[in-house]
This record gives structure tokens, C-alpha cells and sequence, in this order.
């Protein structure tokens, strides 16, 4: 997106009635794939009006799937509720998945096998470089042993589908039945989970009476993102989709987003078409790279701890929080008047990161 593009409110919305039909329609479209429960849906949706003063553009909202409940929560939990039923319908008795160090994700993984009983094995691929021992045992890192999953390290650039599918023959050959949960819980099972949330963001707009304009959210894997493109099409819905990057480049993230869109668009069997114009990432707030921290992401961070009480990571919420706010000071929503921030959780990941965000000592 270039600095001069300004994003318009849309003409014209449809009826409260039609979002609530097409809905329901798509309720009935997911009732068909297997489906665990392990979140607290529907997530809360609620006004920021300190940071919307602060920033004197539109209302902004978040949408707190910080909230999901499965090991203090993030967006993962709605992909794994498909991944995890999947795997029990083939039987398996072990999860295999991967992350970065700090992996949200694998946190979630591991606490959703611990729940169904099965056993978990993460592998951690190290994006940074970063030893200090807050950063390789604390935060997430931490959690996933407190689930009980296997923890082993991999170096940067290592095939990490590779690694796995080695894992998975060695636990076959011992006699187990693993089902391996890709990076992110990113495939069109997982990105069930997001079709289902664009759904719900709708109902609960309605139920409200609210007009959103626009949904921002970080971007990495691709799930979260073409679930999202993939339901709000479903409904007919305008909100204005755009994510905000955190790893790859603009041409590449896009791409992947619209690839898995159009597979989980394939999976939902309704003859579904996804318009690559619906896709939109902005990657200019990734900085040096996925996981090192940002001038932009810090001081974003602390302004919502300090001014609406709310908890972001540093890998991934941060830098799309940072975007929005970048975007919102640079007037690029335009006459827009609502605008939800999805929260994917991570605070747990601060715990890696404790010297990041400078902050005093104690004082007398």
C-alpha cells in the first residue's frame, strides 16, 4: 500500500436481515466438517475510546481473541479446534508441530493435545539468533513444557515440513499414530477456525448495530487471513480486510494468503470465488525481520498496556498494532468511522523479550 493510498468508507451496506441469513448459511456449511471445542466463543467485542481519542481518527475496536481460553489464549485456538478433531477422526494418539521460538502457536498446540490427551512434540526453528536464556526457556517456551509436549530446537532456514515428516515416520515406525498440524495451524482445516470467526464478527456486528468499515490484523502464516477473506465473502459482508505482515514480503504474504483462501474456499464445497483484490497486506512494519523487535512495535505495545489495559506480543500483535496505528495518524482509513483490531493474543511471548520495552525500576 503506498503512503498516498486512502482507504473509502463503503456506499452502501446490506441489510441487517441478509447478514444474519447468510450466516446462518454458513453455520450450516461448517456443521459439516468435525469440530472440537476447545475456545471461549464468541470472543468480546469491545470499543478502545482512550486509543481512539489519543489518535482522533475513527473508533477503534477490538475484537480479543486473546480471550480464546486454551492457555491463556490467541487466535490458534479456532484453527486448532478443526486441526484437533481432524486428527482424532484419523485416529491419532500424538501432535507433531512446528514454530518459531516463541511460537504462539506451539503453546496452543501443546495445551490442546494435553486437553485431548495425546501426546505433543514441538520442533523450534531459531528466526533470531537470540541465546539470552529469558528467550529460549521463558514465555512460550516455558508453557509448552508445562503442557507436557517434547521440546527440540532447529536452526534458521532449516525445512521444517522436512523435520517433521521425519519425526512423524520415527514415532510410526515405534508404533504411534501422529498427525502433523503445519506452522500456524495454516491449511484450509485450520483456516476453518477463521472462516467461522468472520461469521461470528458479523453476527455479533449486527447484534450491536454497528457499521465496521474495516478489520486489521497481523499476518504471517496465512490462516488467519484466508479464513477471514474466505468467510467474509462467504457473507457478502464490505469490511474493508486488511493484514498487516509480520515476516514476508508484500507479493509474497498476498500470495500465500490468496492461495490458502481459494483452497479453504474449495473445501467449503458452495462454489465459493475468491477475487484476488481481496486480499491486502501491508508489510512495512515487519523491520529487520520476523521476531526482533521494532521502534514502532515497542512504543505500541506500551501505549495499550498504559492506556486500554490490554496485553500485545512482540512477534506478531505488536507489529500489526503498530500498523494500524501508523496508518490511522497517516489518515489512510479515510471518512471510515469503525474499525476492529483483531487481538491474536501472545502476551505470553513478552516473557521472552523482558529488556525490550526499557521500562524503569522500582522506585521509592
Amino acid at each position: 500500500m503506498s503512503e498516498d493510498t486512502v482507504m473509502t468508507q463503503p456506499a452502501e451496506a446490506q441489510s441487517p436481515e441478509m447478514t444474519k441469513g447468510l450466516c446462518k448459511e454458513l453455520s450450516i456449511v461448517l456443521a459439516k466438517f468435525p469440530r472440537v471445542r476447545l475456545g471461549h466463543l464468541p470472543t468480546p467485542l469491545e470499543p478502545m475510546d482512550r486509543l481512539s481519542e489519543m489518535l482522533g481518527g475513527p473508533r477503534i475496536w477490538v475484537k480479543r481473541d486473546d480471550c480464546t481460553g486454551l492457555s491463556s489464549g490467541g487466535n490458534k485456538t479456532r484453527k486448532l479446534e478443526y486441526l484437533m478433531a481432524d486428527a482424532q477422526a484419523q485416529g491419532a494418539d500424538t501432535i507433531i508441530t512446528q514454530g518459531a521460538t516463541q511460537s504462539n502457536h506451539a503453546r496452543q498446540t501443546a495445551a490442546a493435545a494435553a486437553k485431548l490427551g495425546m501426546a505433543c512434540h514441538i520442533l523450534l526453528e531459531d528466526r533470531t539468533g537470540f541465546n539470552d536464556p529469558n528467550y529460549i526457556l521463558n514465555g512460550n517456551v516455558l508453557m509448552d513444557r508445562l503442557h507436557g509436549a517434547t521440546v527440540s530446537k532447529r536452526g534458521d532456514g532449516t525445512d521444517m515440513n522436512a523435520e517433521m515428516d521425519a519425526v512423524a515416520e520415527k514415532l510410526k515406525s515405534d508404533g504411534h499414530k501422529p498427525y502433523v498440524v503445519p506452522g500456524g495451524g495454516s491449511n484450509p482445516i485450520g483456516a476453518l477456525g477463521y472462516v467461522n470467526c468472520a461469521r461470528e464478527l458479523s453476527e455479533q456486528a449486527v447484534d450491536l448495530g454497528l457499521k465496521i468499515d474495516a478489520l486489521v490484523h497481523a499476518t504471517g502464516s496465512s490462516g488467519t487471513q484466508a479464513g477471514l477473506v474466505t468467510g467474509l465473502a462467504a457473507v457478502q459482508s464490505d469490511i474493508h480486510l486488511l493484514g498487516i505482515g509480520v515476516r514476508a514480503p508484500q507479493e509474497k504474504q498476498e500470495q500465500m494468503v490468496w492461495d490458502l483462501a481459494q483452497r479453504t474456499a474449495a473445501k467449503l464445497g458452495t462454489g465459493l470465488e475468491i477475487d484476488r483484490d481481496m486480499v491486502r497486506a501491508n508489510c512495512d512494519y515487519v523491520g529487520p525481520g520476523y521476531g526482533l523487535p521494532t521502534e514502532g512495535m515497542k512504543m505500541a505495545v506500551r501505549l495499550l498496556a498504559e492506556t486500554e489495559g490490554l496485553l500485545f506480543d512482540p512477534v506478531y500483535s505488536g507489529k500489526g498494532l503498530d500498523g494500524l496505528i501508523d496508518l490511522v495518524r497517516k489518515g489512510h482509513f479515510g471518512d471510515m468511522e469503525n474499525i476492529v483490531f483483531l487481538h491474536t493474543g501472545g502476551s505470553a511471548a513478552l516473557f521472552g523479550y523482558p529488556e525490550t520495552f526499557d521500562l524503569p525500576g522500582y522506585t521509592n
